[in-house]
């Protein structure tokens, strides 16, 4: 008895220290994980950072502001880019969203990317003949949404022989779908400035 005891022991210990060796990197060698919520100042257009700022930002500022009791539904409206450069606006609604669904603030509609996929599934559920009666989604009963979410970025930038300045600026309004009334609204503003 004792035998197996040690027998086991020894199997346990053998099996742990073969999972505690550490996992082969595979890469080069100037690679590295960064922290993801650090300050990037890699360069002066919009960054990682200025989208985590605006998104935490707008996500507080709605929150708080009291607007969306009792969990309404939404739809966010793609952002508007007005800056000379490429912005993935969609990255920063999708932060919102996913901020305000985290702290059970807000449902979100199908957006209206997300409409042409949400009403193929419908129909082919519904016309394919390829589903189950009794588990086949009904058409007509999508949940319409109380609110709009849209919105723009846009950037105004100076130059000099020393220097290069570029001002964002981000607004976001929740609008009442049924009045067209915007119950809410708010902006972030951003400044980064480059000595050459």
């Amino acid at each position: 008895m004792k035998f197996v005891q040690i027998s086991l022991l020894a199997t346990v210990v053998a099996l742990a220290s073969g999972c505690s060796s550490p996992s082969p990197v595979l890469g080069g060698k100037n690679i590295g994980y960064g922290d993801t919520k650090a300050v990037e100042l890699v360069t002066n257009e919009f960054g990682s950072t200025d989208l985590q700022m605006i998104a935490e930002s707008m996500t507080r500022s709605l929150a708080q502001s009291g607007v969306l009791q009792g969990r309404p539904v939404v739809q966010v409206y793609d952002v508007k880019n007005k800056t000379s450069e490429y912005i993935d606006t969609r990255e920063i609604t999708t932060s919102i969203k996913t901020q305000l669904m985290k702290s059970g603030t807000a449902r979100f509609a199908s957006d209206n990317n997300q409409m042409d996929s949400q009403v193929d599934q419908l129909k082919l559920q519904n016309q394919s003949g390829l589903y189950k009666k009794n588990t086949i989604a009904k058409t007509g009963n999508m949940i319409a949404a109380k609110y709009r979410l849209e919105g723009s970025i846009s950037s105004i930038v100076k130059r000099s022989s020393d220097y290069k300045d570029v001002f964002y600026k981000f607004s976001l309004q929740l609008v009442d779908v049924e009045s067209g009334l915007a119950e809410w609204m708010d902006e972030k503003e951003i400044r980064k400035t480059t000595e050459r």
